[in-house]
């Protein structure tokens, strides 16, 4: 793909500027940062101690549980989709 096609968008994450390239629109990674930062302020409000660096791995300790579990849900959805239509 080339570059030409790639958006650079500048965020603010838990207050430190990003400069994220991808082929998804502005508004979606402007999306995805802004749900990383939620993220991140909602655990350091719970876990105010933490560093920037163990608040990130938490971050994504966090989110890769609850993308597990979402996948989960559709496949248990596809299979019992999968036996109503059989």
């Amino acid at each position: 793909m080339s570059d030409d096609k790639k958006n650079r968008i500048t965020v603010d994450i838990f207050g430190q500027q990003y400069t994220i390239v991808g082929t998804e629109s502005s508004s979606h990674i402007r999306l995805v940062a802004s749900m990383v930062d939620d993220k991140m302020r909602e655990i350091s409000s719970k876990n105010p101690s933490l560093d920037t660096g163990k608040l990130a791995v938490l971050t994504a300790v966090n989110t890769v549980h609850d993308y597990i579990k979402l996948k989960d849900q559709i496949n248990q959805l596809e299979l019992e989709l999968k036996r109503v239509k059989d």
